[in-house]
């Protein structure tokens, strides 16, 4: 079950106005999210502007395309896009960089036969 992070850095001018919309995300957003594969999914926000995020999904790949095709993403995206630095006319779904786990509890404790 592939766990995936990632970084994106909102404006810090607008950081108070990216809380907010994300107080109640649009349910169709929070369907398709869901309807994706993506569960456990987080958002962590710096006040500097950093936003790292964390989803669990059983296949990366197709969640991000079944994102891609979804209408609903599409329109969230779009309201969303003014809050990034440095897309580069990316949407944020697609354009964020991924970061690679080199830890683990879980996974460490089962290899060491300590799981409960």
């Amino acid at each position: 079950m592939p766990r995936v992070c990632f970084t994106l850095q909102v404006d810090p001018v607008r950081l108070d106005e990216y809380v907010e919309a994300h107080r109640a995300v649009w349910p169709e957003m929070l369907a398709a999210i869901r309807d994706a594969g993506r569960r456990d999914y987080s958002l962590f926000l710096r006040p500097d502007g950093l936003l790292v995020g964390y989803y669990v999904t059983d296949d990366d790949a197709a969640s991000a395309r079944a994102l891609a095709a979804d209408p609903r993403t599409a329109r969230w995206e779009q309201t969303m896009a003014p809050f990034f630095v440095s897309l580069d006319g990316e949407r944020a779904d697609q354009g964020a960089p991924q970061l690679t786990e080199v830890f683990n509890l879980a996974d460490q404790l089962e290899a060491a036969g300590l799981e409960d």
